[in-house]
Order: structure tokens, then sequence, then C-alpha cells
């Protein structure tokens, strides 16, 4: 008889999640929700999968990642949306795992347009969906499981399981991808957030805390984009007593959001006046740095000690936190 270990005792859920956080975190943004379908689907043991990511308004997916199915199969499913009746129940169950057998009988199902044209072609005979909508980004995400034999329905525990493992996943997916950003995107002003949009500022993803100082600045907001028009590619702007900058991202925009400091105030010359003070350099040695007069450099100084309400140099580079210096070129 065998003994049973500690990892035994593990609920094979937990053991889900601490994969996402723990090893997810080492997998590249990319390829992180085909890694995690894959982890799910020995969760729940199913022929196919589908993770889908977009606006609600309208129902369209941004990112969508198929497991053991055909590339094309997205987009015959995107297609079948009108006539799919799973559609508006995953919309009025969110994060609740729908079984299609509980939407239409067999016989209904197994005679439908819907099953003869979209599902039959790629031997699909049970469906499990969970949706989930972020109400503050609009983002809507649905993750669906197939299976091929008729005769293995969906179990109870298996839904469970579902409705348990999909928050993760989604959570996961957000995190490990701003972990990625945050790597290759070092220049963050102190207390910043990102988010990433289209080029009508439609979010497709975003982290919560650039929710939240939206949110605490317009909360009539429309959910679904930014409340401010997108700057230029490494541009920065004001919003209110926010100020943001965006980065182009592949096809799509990073914007950067963060709550306006002192330095924030300051021109772009008077801010490199400050960083030369905060390194210790003299009038003579800030000017050569950055090209300028030593006179200059002393007027820019002085406008800067006015505007900060500052009257030495110590006082002025306490100012700086050290995420806001430049690098040597």
């Amino acid at each position: 008889m065998s003994v049973p270990t500690q990892s035994d005792a593990i609920d094979p859920v937990d053991r889900l999640i601490v994969r996402l956080y723990r090893t997810g975190i080492l997998t590249p943004a990319e390829q992180f929700r085909s890694w995690a379908l894959a982890q799910l689907a020995r969760l729940i043991p199913c022929d196919g999968a589908i993770w889908g990511s977009g606006s609600v308004a309208p129902l369209k997916f941004h990112t969508v990642t198929v497991h053991g199915l055909p590339s094309e199969f997205p987009q015959r499913l995107q297609d079948s949306t009108p006539l799919n009746p799973i559609v508006p129940r995953l919309m009025q169950s969110l994060d609740t795992p729908v079984d299609m057998a509980d939407v239409m009988d067999d016989a209904q199902f197994f005679a439908s347009e819907l099953y003869r044209d979209t599902f039959a072609p790629y031997g699909i005979e049970r469906i499990l969906a969970t949706g989930h909508l972020d109400r503050r980004s609009g983002l809507y995400s649905l993750l669906t499981l197939y299976r091929k034999d008729r005769g293995q329905r969906f179990t109870e525990q298996e839904r469970a399981r579902q409705k348990r493992a999909v928050y993760h996943l989604f959570n996961a997916a957000s995190h490990t991808f701003f972990v990625h950003v945050a790597s290759t995107h070092r220049e963050r002003p102190p207390g910043s957030a990102a988010a990433v949009v289209d080029g009508a500022g439609v979010f497709h993803e975003a982290q919560l805390r650039f929710l939240d100082l939206l949110d605490e600045r317009v909360p009539e907001r429309d959910p679904q984009r930014l409340p401010f028009e997108l700057p230029p590619p490494g541009e920065t702007r004001g919003f209110g007593d926010l100020m943001l900058r965006s980065e182009a991202y592949g096809d799509l925009f990073l914007v950067i959001l963060w709550p306006a400091g002192p330095l924030d105030r300051l021109t772009a010359r008077e801010r490199e006046v400050v960083f030369c003070v905060a390194q210790g350099l003299s009038f003579k040695q800030a000017a050569k740095k950055i090209g300028v007069a030593p006179s200059t450099v002393a007027n820019h100084l002085y406008r800067v000690y006015r505007k900060l309400g500052v009257c030495s140099r110590t006082e002025l580079a306490g100012l700086v936190h050290p995420q806001q210096m430049p690098g040597d070129s």
C-alpha cells in the first residue's frame, strides 16, 4: 500500500495556481497563454481549448490562443456568434462555467445548424465555457474547453475546477505580461502604472493601478478607452494632476501614467540641470555635460528653486528619485 506524499495532498487546482504564478513568470510573455492552456488541459482533460480576449462591445477578440485545434477554428467560431446561444448565457453568468448542454439539450444541439457548420467539422461534441468581464476596462475574456467524445460529459467537479482556475489564468497572464514589459521598459517614474491600447485608445491590457488612477479622477469615463487623447510616442503630457507618456508597442501603444511630482512641473532643460545637481556636478561641469554656458545653468537653477520652493542643492537633490535619473549614454 503506497503512502500519500505531501504533493498528493495538495489540491490539483492549487498546484495549477502555483505553477501559473511561479513557473509562468519564467515563460516568455508571447508563449504564456499557450503554456497555460496546456497546464489547464492536464487539470481538466480535453481535446482542444480556446482563450480569447477583447472588447466587450463589440464582442470581438484582440488576442486568441488555440490549443489542440486548427488555427482557422477561432474565425469559424467568431462567425457563428449570432447563432450561438451560449454567448448570451455567458454574459448573464460571468465567471461561472456554462456547458452547452445547459443551454440546448443534446437532441436540439446535434441537429442544429450551429453544430453542423461550426463544431462537427472539428469533431467537437462537448463544450464548457467561462466568460469574464473587467468592467473598468471593458476587457472581456472567454476560455472554452472542447471534447470530441460525445459520451464524455464535463462533470460537476470539472466545472468547479474550471471556475476556480480561469480567474487565475486571466490574472496571471496580465501579471506576466506587465512583468515582461517592465523588464524591457525600465525607465518608469515612481508610482507609475501601464496599459496597452490601440490607436483609438481602446484597452488591450491594463494594470489595476492604471485603472485606479483613472477612476479616481474620471469616475464617469467610458470604461473601454482612455479618457484623453493618446500622445505621440515619446511625448509626455499632463492630464490634470497626472502625467502620461506613450511608447510604440508593435502595432499598439504602451501608455505610462503617474501622479505628477515636483519635477514634472519643470521644462526638459530645467530637469537636465536638476539631474546634474543631484549628481553633485558644479555649474561648469553641468554646463559642459548639457552643452550650455555656466551662466545658463545658474539661471535655470534659480528658476527651479522658485518653482519648487527649495533653497539649496541638498533640498533639490532630495526631490530626485533614483528611477528618474537618466542613464549614461
